[in-house]
This record gives C-alpha cells, structure tokens and sequence, in this order.
C-alpha cells in the first residue's frame, strides 16, 4: 500500500502502541484519560493518525498479554474507522526510517519508534497518545 499524502492538522494526534493498548484495556491506568480524548475527538473533528508499524506492534502486544479476543475489534475499529488514519510505510519511509534509526544508535528508539518520528515529521504532527518517553526525547509531545 502506498503512504497516505492526506496532510494533517494541528489538532491531530498520532496514536503509539501505548496508547491503542490504554483505549483498548479497561484495567489499564491511562484508560480514562485516553477514552476521554477518544470522546474529544468525535466532539472535535480531530483524527487520530498512525502507521501499519503501530498496528504491528499494537497486535503482537496484545496476543502477548493474551487479549486475542480483542484482536478483531481493533483491527475493525481502526481500519473502517473515520477518526484514525493509517500511514503505511512504503520505501521512501522505510528507507527515512533506517537513516534516522542508524543516525540515533546512541537512543534505545526501536526502529517502529523511528518509522513513527519520520511519519510525525513528513505530516507535521507534534501531539501523540503514548506512554513511551522516546517520543518526548526525540521532540515530540505525549499527551
């Protein structure tokens, strides 16, 4: 599939793993806060944006933690969504991805971190739905 040349705006956040998994589990600490911000964008007309490396990673964790009956809801949810768009990763970004990941191998950023900065970068996205403090590191702002 080719990336998305669908541009962003302000108000859009990127979603990480974390955050997926925080909307998608109950019992997680950062539910709430992250159903809320669910409930804002329906109120708001932002989107939530993310890449296939997220849905990846967002699908292995969640087997891991063996939450595979949520497996089919996510995926639903997200890919018919209209309130979160997929980034796919094509060689051009792949190829971005690699050079930041080697440029950066003083940082323990995993390369999936690294598809999601060059993404945030190419659409101008400052806002991510995360735990993970890379994501501050490299610039960004975690909500």
């Amino acid at each position: 599939m080719r990336k998305s040349i669908t541009s962003s705006t302000a108000r859009d956040v990127f979603i990480d793993t974390s955050g997926f998994y925080s909307l998608l589990v109950e019992n997680d600490s950062g539910h709430k806060a992250s159903a809320k911000l669910l409930e804002e964008s329906r109120k708001s007309k932002f989107t939530f944006v993310t890449t296939d490396y997220i849905l990846d990673e967002t699908a292995t964790l969640l087997k891991a933690r063996g939450l595979v009956h949520v497996l089919p809801v996510f995926f639903e949810s997200v890919l018919s969504s209209g309130i979160c768009r997929v980034e796919w990763t094509d060689s051009d970004r792949f190829t971005a991805a690699k050079n930041y990941f080697i440029r950066h191998d003083d940082k323990d950023y995993s390369f999936t971190d690294c598809v999601s900065f060059v993404t945030m970068s190419e659409i101008k996205l400052k806002r991510v739905l995360t735990s993970d403090r890379h994501f501050r590191q490299a610039g960004f702002e975690p909500i």
